[in-house]
């Protein structure tokens, strides 16, 4: 029987072939600790630029469309509920630097500021990977506002009754 991670790259595997694009799948670890999830790789190296764009389309559509289409199909036949990253060309890798870098920037803000800062559009897992980032900062507090699609990641700082105790 196949794990959920064989399973996952066969039917990626497939869905690119059917697409015009074949390309191998690897199974890479996660190049942050802040998640566990498997990642595939789907192989830039088989790929040319026309079909690396036709994946990447605009800000990576495409490949959230895989990727979202990839994780639905798997539940249905994993009763784990794995939950994967397809990546391609450092496309994933660089987006959450630059989540990263947004984090830091907002932090820096509201410390200098001390007024809440309240990021524009990002989805769950772009609002989660910024929220984990930030939770271990003493003075600082992250929560979601409002309700999708207008749902906002806010940075404060955080309240003297909310601030560690100092020794």
């Amino acid at each position: 029987m196949e794990t959920p991670e064989e399973e996952a790259k066969n039917w990626l595997k497939t869905v690119l072939q059917l697409m015009g694009t074949p390309a191998d799948v690897a199974t890479i670890p996660s190049p942050t600790p802040l998640t566990e999830q498997p990642w595939l790789e789907i192989s830039s190296t088989d790929l040319d630029d026309r079909q690396k764009a036709l994946l990447l389309g605009n800000e990576g559509e495409p490949l959230d469309a895989l990727q979202y289409m990839l994780n639905t199909t798997m539940h249905v036949l994993d009763d784990k509920k794995t939950l994967f990253t397809v990546e391609l060309a450092n496309h994933r890798i660089e987006h959450l630097q630059k989540l990263t870098d947004m984090a830091w920037e907002a932090a820096a803000k509201v410390r200098e500021t001390q007024e809440e800062y309240v990021f524009g559009n990002l989805n769950a897992a772009e609002r989660r990977h910024i929220h984990v980032l930030l939770q271990e900062e003493p003075d600082l507090d992250t929560f979601s506002r409002g309700k999708e699609p207008e749902r906002r990641l806010v940075v404060r700082p955080k309240t003297d009754e909310e601030a560690p105790a100092e020794s």
